[in-house]
């Protein structure tokens, strides 16, 4: 009876995966089981301590009310400088917004842009709500498959070819969620010249991930590459995972003022101002240096190289290294088939991303939700002794299979 109340746009998605297995490894844990969660994009980081006395300071002086919709001035202008400063990409007042995260920045753009019709295309693999929120917009995901021998990187072929009359969008993710592809600027440029000759596609460059590179000057962003189409090019970050700010909520977008005064319209509407306090710690993130990244990414690259260890010492799985994010995206195309010790066939990579959880107590993600069946996707952002643990886990569960 309680599904007949529900709007029909709810049956044109799902529940967010990630957020599915945070809950599932939430819920074992306070049944007391020790699961190593490997499936949350997550750094285990604390928040820079500059940072949290920014927000800590706003409280103590009662910054603690209403701003302007869009984010106070003071933020707005760190925006306006750090994309200037660190992309060249020069944004007035109006050309920028801040929001409660990327995530809802990105739902405002399509929904502020997106007719029932409409196509947008999507990169796979893909990060997983990049379809259902097209879906929620009444749009219709054109889901265009990357390859692990091109490095998971869209094609200028493929675009034009996924490009009709009904593109409204091409959303680009660099460093990209699940795969930790990084496009290059001749890479850009190639898609670019494709993007040229379609005036009427619209571009989303999702740069969350900008911080976590591991080759130096490897990020570009293609409103910098390409200034002829920055009037049609939406450039969203935030802070959260390169400053581990994740539970500060705090995204921003720069874009032409059309596009933005949408957003700026669903936002009032909706949540209004993100929070006053997130917003000044944003502030000291963005002004004060992030002299820091260079220690973390020190981190994550000896992870990474312990976790890129432990999957290409098993026999069926297999990566290459990733160049950015913190991913590592495990073709586990040879574990499917094999039987379990209870007798049960590992048909899919959900039944060996669940095995895993179920024998190895070590919570990952099936590509098949990121678009790419036959992969898992593992975050190695935790922990040193947690990783190791978690890789001998795993290699046990897979020795175990037959």
């Amino acid at each position: 009876m309680s599904a007949d109340f529900l709007a029909p746009r709810l049956r044109r998605v799902r529940p967010s995966p990630t957020a599915a297995i945070s809950d599932q490894v939430r819920s074992l844990s306070a049944a007391g089981m020790d699961v190593i969660n490997l499936g949350e994009g997550e750094l285990d980081f604390d928040t820079p301590a500059h940072i949290k006395q920014a927000g800590i300071n706003a409280i103590v002086q009662g910054d603690t009310k209403y701003t302007a919709v869009a984010g106070t001035a003071a933020l707005k202008q760190a925006i306006i400088t750090k994309f200037n400063r660190e992309n060249q990409i020069g944004y007035r007042a109006d050309e920028v917004i801040a929001g409660s995260g990327a995530k809802q920045l990105i739902f405002n753009a399509l929904l502020a842009t997106v007719s029932s019709g409409d196509e947008v295309i999507i990169p796979a693999p893909y990060w997983v709500s990049y379809p259902d929120m097209v879906a929620l917009a009444e749009g219709e995901p054109v889901i265009v498959p990357c390859h692990e021998k091109h490095g998971w990187k869209l094609q200028p072929e493929d675009l034009a070819a996924a490009i009709t009359t009904k593109t409204r969008w091409v959303i680009l993710n660099s460093p990209n969620n699940p795969t930790g592809a990084v496009y290059s600027a001749a890479e850009l440029r190639a898609l670019a010249a494709v993007l040229r000759d379609h005036p009427h596609v619209l571009v989303m460059a999702d740069d969350i991930y900008e911080q976590i590179c591991f080759e130096p000057g490897i990020f570009a962003t293609l409103a910098d590459v390409e200034p002829r189409l920055k009037d049609r090019i939406l450039t969203v970050n935030g802070v959260s995972k390169g400053y581990s700010m994740t539970g500060w909520r705090l995204g921003y977008a720069g874009g032409p003022a059309w596009l933005i005064s949408a957003m700026q319209i669903l936002q009032s509407q909706s949540t209004s101002n993100p929070s006053s306090i997130s917003q000044a710690a944003t502030v000291a993130a963005l002004e004060q240096g992030s002299d820091f990244i260079s220690g973390w990414i020190e981190i994550l690259q000896r992870r990474r190289s312990v976790m890129m260890n432990c999957v290409n010492a098993i026999d069926g799985l297999s990566a290459d290294t990733p160049p950015g994010a913190f991913y590592v995206f495990a073709n586990c195309q040879g574990m499917l088939g094999k039987t379990t010790a209870s007798g049960e066939i590992l048909r899919t990579d959900e039944d060996f991303a669940a095995y895993l959880l179920k024998s190895a107590h070590v919570a990952t993600l099936q590509g098949s939700a990121f678009g790419a069946s036959g992969y898992l996707r593992i975050a190695y952002a935790i922990d040193d002794s947690r990783l190791q643990e978690a890789c001998e886990r795993i290699t046990r569960a897979c020795a175990e299979l037959r």
